[in-house]
């Protein structure tokens, strides 16, 4: 590995673990088995994540309403209080929705400085999204680009 490489790799370390944080860390992902790639992020995907990832997500946001989250995670809450309860693993679908929400508010944290910034700007209407708020737009693969690349330009001061 050369020193150009570094800050890549550090930078794509830093996105799994701040993903991995979100969904519980190592009380969810044993000792080496936490993702650290996007081949390894959707090996664990295809398994199932387990469904403690999603309730100690949900049960770590500071800002958002459950409600809010129906539509980006796929899941309404007597479905997270089964799935909470039972201790099993997600169906791949659902494993992907969480983890793309973790991804999402990890960029958005990581962008606006603080958990609770991301989480009040993911609720509120964003003017360069069209007035949508981006928690929204979540609920679809179309809708979570967007979000995506609006968080990209707000990183590289491009607002409009």
């Amino acid at each position: 590995m050369t020193p150009v490489d570094l800050p890549i790799a550090s930078a794509e370390e830093h996105k799994f673990a701040a993903i991995s944080e979100f969904l519980g860390g190592s009380r969810i992902f044993p000792k080496g088995h936490r993702p650290t790639t996007d081949l390894e992020a959707h090996e664990a995907l295809v398994r199932g994540l387990p469904g403690a990832s999603v309730g100690y997500l949900v049960d770590h946001l500071q800002h958002l309403e459950w409600q809010a989250l129906e539509g980006p995670i796929a899941m309404s809450l007597r479905t997270f209080q089964r799935v909470k309860r039972e201790k099993k693993l997600l169906d791949p679908d659902r494993s992907s929705r969480v983890w793309k929400f973790a991804e999402v508010l990890a960029k958005a944290t990581s962008v606006l400085g603080s958990q609770q910034k991301a989480e009040e700007w993911l609720a509120r209407p964003a003017q360069g999204l069209n007035g949508h708020r981006p928690i929204d737009l979540l609920a679809t693969q179309t809708g979570t680009a967007l979000v995506e690349q609006f968080l990209e330009r707000l990183d590289y001061g491009v607002y409009v």
